[in-house]
């Protein structure tokens, strides 16, 4: 099994993020691209030591930016939604 640190790569903190993690005590990771729900649950429930009910994942597509004559592209993500147990919080995101 890979490390939880190689699995969860960052907290996104958006407005979005921080009204669901209020509202819906939800938090979004990126998370390594060959990563599945489980080894995220776990990984998520490792390092924050809180309980996940649900992870829902999804993957952003990189845009393509131009600047002169060269095109590159930003590389594509992928975002885990960690739905964690009431009463519980991840200090990670408070800011």
């Amino acid at each position: 099994m890979k490390d939880a640190r190689d699995i969860i790569i960052r907290p996104i903190l958006t407005e979005k993020s921080l009204l669901k993690k209020e509202s819906e005590n939800r938090y979004y990771f990126e998370v390594s691209r060959d990563s599945n729900k489980i080894e995220i649950k776990k990984a998520v429930e490792e390092l924050f030591k809180v309980h996940v009910l649900e992870v829902a994942v999804s993957w952003n597509k990189g845009k393509i930016k131009k600047l002169g004559r060269s095109i590159g592209k930003r590389p594509d993500i992928k975002k885990a939604c960690c739905k964690i147990k009431q009463g519980e919080k991840i200090d990670a995101f408070e800011v």
